[in-house]
């Protein structure tokens, strides 16, 4: 009864809400009033709106609206026009865009090159981003409407880090007005420009009229951190919400059987994975690893932790990101295989260890199953959990034994996925939290990272998988899926795979 108490009261206060905001209601003359306001929920507030600031999944989520790309990702992750109409490469290193003339920044200024510069070295000097575009070697003005980016060395994978949510163009005049408070004040080309920021409650955004691809159909957008997961569900189920991102656990088989809200699952370009120490013993001895990876069953994980929302994975990178293969083989669960490893590493009685997490409640349930699964070889591991400033600092300094983390191939290229996690030079906080060490794999990372021969860089690829498969510095527990809960009414909502959901194009279905 008072969960149906709460439930009318969340019902009342929706609908004030939804005639609040715009929603379909009658004039008093007769006519229906078309609702001109979407609100969209998601499990923690933006960061910030400067791009450059962080890249943090909610903030990007908001500013994939206000701010466009030289170039974007269409629904297949390929490479699109955006700011610029067209572009060459004459060369290994060099890319020439020709910006579309006549695009109009939020503040009314004209897009031109300058603006292009501005913003990617802006990029480049940004502590929290500059490692996306870091081959950039210089940006040239050469007209007001064609800029050159030049890299270092080769890069075939520059125009998908140019899509980037981070590699947004901003308004030089802009950000030099605002300064320090520029992310509290964003100024882009996009479909949707920045109203208003209610810290902890929402950000309002509206229609831009100039858009130059045309204005979208829904006029305002309100984006709420619900941080709560059940207090998401709750709000789409009584129509508090339009959109809400990330439902969890249970609520997911909840909502899809609620024939009055439109349940969307789907791969995504996220993992989860444990990683090793491989700087510490006994986690310096690959057939520790391997003895570990034969130990964990991959299906338990995937059906308690992620209610069935995750394939088994066979690579760092799954099959929706350029350069995967499938010939890696996922690990298969044998204790009796595991413990024989064990044995041939010098640890017949197994051995006492640790693993990090943070306050992440998929990650604490990972490292329960886990826990217990270690003890059937005979590895006693204790799980510790750190508020996240301490987890990522401790793990990019090396102070641990095990840790589960999660990263995001955003740019749907291998050399977001690969490089990072698994480069001698990215030791700690740049990613390979693992300390993994190959020198074949550095190799072969750096040559397709410098080849723009595609075809190339995908062997290329497909060696490293193979060999850190074998190897294992990280154990990835699935390939996750992705979701969102949507009312009834709402038509053209897709799900991005990198987890960054453009609302451009979004309407409510009429009568």
């Amino acid at each position: 009864m008072r969960r149906k108490f709460y439930l009318l009261v969340a019902a009342l206060l929706s609908i004030f809400l939804f005639v609040s905001c715009g929603g379909s209601k009658d004039s008093g003359n007769g006519k229906t009033e078309v609702k001109d306001t979407i609100v969209v929920s998601d499990g923690a507030e933006a960061k910030s709106l400067d791009p450059h600031a962080s890249n943090d999944a909610q903030s990007s989520r908001v500013t994939v609206q206000i701010y466009d790309r030289l170039v974007e990702q269409g629904d297949n992750m390929e490479i699109v026009p955006g700011l610029a109409e067209s572009w060459e490469q004459p060369d290994g290193v060099t890319t020439i865009f020709h910006l579309r003339k006549g695009v109009k920044f939020h503040n009314d200024e004209e897009l031109k090159a300058s603006d292009v510069k501005f913003s990617l070295d802006r990029m480049k000097a940004s502590p929290q981003v500059s490692h996306i575009i870091g081959t950039v070697d210089k940006v040239e003005v050469v007209d007001d409407y064609t800029v050159k980016v030049i890299t270092a060395q080769p890069f075939g994978a520059i125009l998908s880090h140019l899509s980037h949510p981070t590699a947004a163009i901003l308004n030089e005049k802009a950000v030099k007005e605002y300064g320090d408070s520029y992310g509290q004040h964003p100024v882009g080309t996009g479909p949707y420009k920045f109203i208003s920021w209610q810290s902890g409650d929402r950000i309002v955004l509206e229609a831009n009229p100039e858009y130059f691809l045309g204005e979208a159909p829904i006029k305002n957008v309100i984006f709420r951190p619900i941080t709560e997961g059940s207090n998401r569900t709750i709000a789409i189920e009584t129509g508090e919400v339009d959109i809400a991102y990330d439902i969890e656990g249970l609520d997911k088989d909840r909502l899809r059987n609620d024939d009055s809200v439109v349940f969307i699952e789907e791969p995504s370009l996220s993992i989860d994975y444990i990683g090793f120490n491989t700087r510490k013993e006994p986690f310096n001895n690959v057939k520790v690893r391997q003895a570990i990876a034969t130990a964990i069953n991959a299906d338990d994980i995937i059906t308690a932790v992620y209610k069935g929302s995750g394939t088994k994975a066979n690579s760092l990178i799954g099959p929706k990101v350029f350069g995967y293969s499938s010939e890696p083989k996922a690990w298969e669960y044998n204790v009796e295989k595991a413990k024989q490893l064990l044995a041939e590493a010098g640890y017949p009685n197994g051995f006492k260890t640790k693993i990090w997490i943070n306050e992440n409640p998929d990650r604490r349930d990972i490292a329960v199953i886990l826990q217990a699964q270690l003890k059937e070889i005979g590895i006693d591991m204790t799980v510790e959990t750190l508020e996240w400033g301490a987890f990522l600092d401790g793990t990019a300094r090396g102070d641990h034994d095990m840790f589960i983390l999660g990263w995001v191939s955003v740019t749907g290229d291998a050399d977001y996925g690969l490089y990072a996690l698994l480069h001698s030079s990215t030791f700690g906080g740049a990613g390979n939290r693992s300390f993994y060490s190959n020198p074949k794999v550095d190799e072969l990372l750096t040559q397709a990272r410098n080849s723009v021969d595609q075809e190339e860089r995908k062997e290329l690829y497909k060696q490293v998988q193979l060999i850190v498969q074998e190897e294992v510095p990280v154990y990835v527990t699935a390939y996750k899926a992705q979701n969102v809960a949507l009312q009834k009414n709402i038509e053209n909502f897709k799900l991005k795979p990198a987890g960054h959901h453009r609302l451009y194009g979004v309407k409510f279905k009429t009568n």
